[in-house]
């Protein structure tokens, strides 16, 4: 068995498939993460959708802020912005079907490779969070997706706050920074205060701030995690972290990463893509 993780979909099937065939992906042998955002702002999101539940268990995906975004598009919590592109999931003859796997994919995964632990997230984690907190934060969100409580989960989806975590939220706040971290976190205070502004590349980090992934004693350093989200940040690979965001709706490439023996033992694989959106 081989093992992949892909960056942001987000609707360019016809890039998916091109990817799969560079790597040879085969669903009898092989297993892939797409780490979140498989839906939106490319031109056939119905498509990736319908792949991803055909594959069964060779292909595992968890949620992006654009996935949620369909789900409170779908339930009427968020009107569509002039950039969806989800006319063709909602629209099918097969929505329910589609919108019923969707909600039941999880905001974060663990994939035990060679005695070591690779967390998959689609944003970020929190500083204050060891990896079985991202777990369990995870699994709080799923359990509302999962239950009759999903219509008015997100409708009280959205927001800026709480900007923190703290472990005494409860109620729609606590999910909320739940959502926000593992879905749309790039910058943060030193102490893990979160920023929904800055977009930029690492880089250029706003006085003040610092990417999610270098605040100092975060505690899931030491873990492998996986991320997509951040395209202006591109390919990033360190020893403990991996960046595979890589633009392909805006015409970069949509990336993969393939672990050998170990998850140190790393291979990027890229294929161009069509742009699909133009940026700004």
């Amino acid at each position: 068995m081989t093992l992949y993780c892909i960056g942001d979909v987000q609707g360019c099937e016809s890039a998916l498939e091109h990817l799969l065939d560079t790597i040879g992906f085969s669903a009898s042998r092989d297993t892939v993460y797409l780490l979140g955002d498989l839906v939106n702002r490319g031109p056939d999101s119905a498509a990736v959708l319908r792949r991803c539940m055909a594959a069964g268990d060779a292909i595992r995906c968890l949620l992006g802020n654009h996935d949620l975004h369909l789900l409170a598009t779908a339930h009427g919590a968020r009107a569509p912005s002039r950039r969806d592109t989800l006319g063709a999931v909602l629209d099918a003859p097969d929505a329910h079907a589609l919108l019923a796997w969707l909600q039941a994919q999880p905001l974060a995964r663990v994939h035990d490779h060679a005695g070591q632990q690779l967390l998959m997230v689609h944003a970020g984690v929190l500083p204050a969070w060891s990896a079985s907190d991202v777990l369990a934060r995870a699994d709080e969100v799923q359990a509302v997706l999962r239950s009759d409580a999903l219509p008015g989960f997100l409708h009280a989806m959205y927001g800026n706050t709480p900007d923190h975590w703290r472990d005494d939220l409860d109620g729609a706040d606590r999910l909320r920074v739940i959502v926000n971290a593992l879905t749309r976190l790039r910058f943060c205070t030193p102490a893990g205060v979160m920023d929904f502004e800055s977009s930029e590349a690492a880089s250029a980090a706003p006085p003040g701030l610092v990417p999610w992934f270098d605040a100092p004693g975060r505690r899931t350093a030491g873990t492998v995690v996986a991320f997509g989200h951040w395209s202006t940040l591109g390919w990033l690979n360190r020893s403990e972290v991996i960046g595979l965001d890589t633009g392909c709706v805006w015409g970069g490439c949509l990336s993969a990463v393939r672990f050998g023996a170990t998850l140190a033992d790393r291979e990027l694989l890229q294929v161009h893509c069509e742009q699909a959106q133009k940026p700004g």
